[in-house]
C-alpha cells in the first residue's frame, strides 16, 4: 500500500492507532503542547446523550453491510439517497408510525438516513488487545472515560462550560446545568469538580422543586443564614473546604433553579396545545409517547430551553443472551420512534437564538460495547453474549443535528467477514471530547492523550 500523507498520519493518529496496526503502519504517539480544538469547535448548544443500555449489537443497526454472523437481519431494502453506512433492516420498522404521528410530519428512520453519519470502529481503548465485555468496567468506561474514572463525563461538560455559566450568572441569567436521567456516575466528581456534579432527575415531576421554604423566612434571617453558613465553611481545613463549598453551591442552585423547574413548559404531561417554542407539550406527547424514555427526552427538550447544555438518559434493557432474535425487533421499533420524533421534534421546534433547535443540538447513541454470537447468527439461547472479539469491540455509533456535517457519511470500515477494521479507529475518549469541544468546552486538562477529532464536522 501506499497511502496518501493525510491518510497515514489520520491511521497513525490518536483516532486511529488500530487502524495503523491493520494497514502495518506503526503507532507514533506524541503529547500534544495543549489540548486541540476541531472546526466543529463551539457550532453546538445542546447534546442528547442515550445509552442503549445493557450492551448494544450495533452491527443490526447501524453497521448492517457485514456478515449475518454480525447482521441476522442484514441490511434494508431502501435507504434514502446519499447513506454511505449499512442500513439496518430492523430500521425500517414503520408499526408506530400512526395518523396521528404521519400528520405530524414523522418519518421511517430510513426515509433520513442520510441526515445521520455513523462512525462504525469506537472503541474503549484502540491499543488495548482486545474488547472489554465486562459489563461493569465497560460501564465505568462509557460514564467516566477509564475503569474507576473519578470524573463523570457530565461533570467535565458541567466544568469545561463554567466560564459562559459565570459570565450569565454575572448579567444575572441562570442557565441550567447538563442534567442526568441515567446512570448517575455520568455525574461523578470530587475535589474541585465536586461543584460541578449534574443534577440527576428521575421522573418527570418537578413540582416538588418550585417551592422554595427560605423564600419565607424575613430578610434579617435570610441574611444570618448566608453568613453563619459562609463562616462554617471559611473555618474548614483545607481538605474539606471544596466539600462544604460544593455543598452550599448545591443548596444555591436548587434556590436558584425552583423557579425554572415549576416553568408550565417542563410539566410534560400535562396535555398542553399551547405552544412552546414551536411546539405544544400535547404534541410532543404524540410524538415520543409513554415510556421513561420517550418522557426523559420530551423534557430534555424543554429544559434545553432553559440553558441546559446536555441531557444523558437511558434506553433498552439489550442485554440479551437469550431470546434475542423474538425480542430485539420490538425493542428496535421502540428506538425507531424515538429516533424519529427526535427529529422532527429538532426540525419544528424554534430555538431562541435563531433557527431550529435541530441547527444547536447533536443526538449519538452508544453503549458499554457491543455483542457477539462467536460464529453463527446467534448463539444455542436464541441471544448475544460478549467478550474480547471486533463484534464486542466496536461501537457503531450514530451521530445527527444540525452540527453534525458529516450526515450520511461512514468514517470508518470494517471487512465484512469478521469486522476487521480498515480505516480509522477512534476511541471513546476523543468522541466524547469531540462533543464537548461541539459544546465550547474548555477540555485541555481531560484525557490529554485522547484529542477530539474534525471528522464528524466536514461534509
Amino acid at each position: 500500500m501506499s497511502p496518501s500523507r493525510r491518510r497515514f498520519l489520520t491511521t497513525v493518529g490518536v483516532g486511529g492507532v488500530a487502524a495503523g496496526a491493520a494497514i502495518g503502519a506503526p503507532h507514533l504517539w506524541i503529547k500534544s503542547a495543549k489540548a486541540t480544538n476541531t472546526v466543529g469547535f463551539g457550532t453546538a448548544k445542546h447534546l442528547i446523550v442515550i445509552r442503549l443500555s445493557g450492551g448494544f449489537r450495533f452491527p443490526t443497526c447501524f453497521n448492517s453491510d457485514v456478515s449475518d454472523e454480525f447482521s441476522p437481519w442484514g441490511t434494508a431494502s431502501s435507504v434514502a439517497g446519499g447513506t454511505e453506512w449499512g442500513v439496518g433492516a430492523l430500521l425500517e420498522a414503520d408499526d408506530w408510525l400512526d395518523a396521528d404521528r404521519s400528520a405530524l410530519g414523522m418519518q421511517r428512520v430510513t426515509d433520513f438516513t442520510n441526515e445521520i453519519a455513523v462512525v462504525p470502529c469506537v472503541d474503549h481503548e484502540p491499543l488495548s488487545g482486545s474488547a472489554d465485555g465486562n459489563h461493569n468496567t465497560g460501564l465505568e468506561r462509557f460514564l467516566t472515560g477509564s475503569v474507576n474514572g473519578t470524573t463523570g463525563i457530565f461533570t467535565m461538560i458541567n466544568y469545561g462550560l463554567r466560564a459562559q455559566t459565570e459570565m450569565a450568572a454575572a448579567e444575572g441569567q441562570i442557565l441550567l446545568p447538563s442534567i442526568i436521567m441515567g446512570q448517575a456516575a455520568m455525574g461523578r466528581g470530587s475535589g474541585k469538580y465536586a461543584g460541578y456534579r449534574p443534577p440527576v432527575l428521575r421522573g418527570d415531576d418537578l413540582e416538588r422543586f418550585g417551592f422554595n421554604t427560605e423564600s419565607l423566612l424575613p430578610d434579617w434571617a435570610q441574611s444570618m443564614s448566608a453568613d453563619y453558613d459562609a463562616r462554617f465553611r471559611d473555618v474548614q481545613q483545607l481538605p474539606h473546604y471544596p466539600t462544604v463549598d460544593a455543598y452550599l453551591q448545591s443548596r444555591e442552585a436548587t434556590k436558584a433553579y425552583s423557579e425554572i423547574f415549576s416553568s408550565e413548559a417542563l410539566k410534560i404531561d400535562n396535555g398542553s396545545t399551547e405552544l412552546i417554542d414551536g411546539v405544544s407539550n400535547a404534541q410532543l406527547a404524540t410524538a415520543f409517547g409513554q415510556g421513561g424514555a420517550s418522557r426523559s427526552l420530551r423534557l430534555a427538550l424543554r429544559l434545553f430551553k432553559f440553558g441546559c447544555p446536555a441531557v444523558y438518559l437511558d434506553q433498552g434493557g439489550y442485554d440479551m443472551h437469550s431470546g434475542e432474535e423474538q425480542g430485539l425487533p420490538g425493542r428496535i421499533s421502540e428506538l425507531n420512534r424515538l429516533i424519529s420524533a427526535l427529529r422532527w421534534a429538532l426540525k419544528t421546534m424554534e430555538h431562541p437564538e435563531g433557527g431550529s433547535y435541530w441547527d444547536h443540538t447533536i443526538v449519538t447513541m452508544g453503549s458499554e460495547f457491543s455483542r457477539s454470537s462467536r460464529g453463527g447468527r446467534f448463539n444455542s439461547a436464541r441471544g448475544s453474549d460478549h467478550g474480547g472479539d471486533y463484534a464486542t469491540r466496536w461501537m457503531s455509533m450514530p451521530f445527527f443535528g444540525g452540527p453534525i456535517a458529516a450526515a450520511g457519511r461512514r468514517l470508518g470500515e470494517t471487512r465484512a467477514s469478521d469486522l476487521e477494521p480498515l480505516g480509522a479507529v477512534y476511541s471513546y475518549r476523543s468522541t466524547m471530547k469531540s462533543m464537548m469541544d461541539a459544546l465550547g468546552c474548555d477540555h485541555e486538562e481531560f484525557f490529554l492523550a485522547d484529542d477530539p477529532y474534525d471528522d464528524l464536522f466536514l461534509a
